[in-house]
């Protein structure tokens, strides 16, 4: 099994492509190894020392790692765990009890106009780039001019997410959607 490695914006984190689906639908975030009792994968990479998140996407991982542990001496033992679990016949994820990344920016019929146009933004403008990156985006929500999104995977915690949240996403929203004001973090 050939699996490559990018690096992304976050200098903690890599982005691992095993060329292999990761998550069928969805994705999946763990801050910690106490929010990974769904997932064999994840349990298996905080088993080594210095992980400190990781991120499922389609078809990617991304593994967050202590400020504390270099990439060369835990690369290999990252590596060694995807491939131990593409070769069980454990599931990425046993079930999502909280579908929260996947439904965020699908639209449902409380969501008034601004709203929808925000999300179909999100989907198509945003997402992809900040996947390419190794994370995703969470709409939580839109009071008073403001849009409150998440990030996740390698933009969590990222040095440059809050430009990328600020330049990048907060000016394409404002130009497409004049009610928009401001795009915030959420941080939990």
């Amino acid at each position: 099994m050939f699996i490559q490695t990018e690096q992304t914006p976050n200098p903690q984190t890599l982005k691992f492509l095993p060329g292999k689906v990761v998550m069928v639908e969805g994705t999946a975030f763990y801050q910690n190894v106490n929010e990974a009792d769904n997932s064999p994968f994840a349990r298996r990479l905080f088993a080594i020392e210095g992980v400190e998140g990781v991120f499922f996407g389609s078809d990617f991982i991304t593994i967050t790692k202590s400020d504390t542990f270099e990439w060369q001496v835990m690369k290999p033992s990252v590596l060694g765990s995807i491939i131990d679990h593409f070769n069980s016949d454990d599931v990425t994820v046993e079930k999502i009890e909280n579908k929260l990344s996947e439904n965020s920016l699908k639209s449902s019929e409380d969501d008034s106009d601004i709203v929808k146009q925000i999300k179909e933004l999100l989907d198509t403008r945003v997402r992809p780039a900040v996947a390419m990156d190794g994370g995703d985006i969470i709409y939580n929500d839109f009071e008073d001019g403001i849009v409150y999104l998440k990030m996740q995977g390698a933009c969590s915690g990222c040095p440059s997410s809050t430009a990328t949240l600020k330049m990048g996403i907060e000016n394409m929203l404002k130009h497409y959607i004049p009610e928009v004001q401001e795009v915030r973090p959420v941080d939990a």
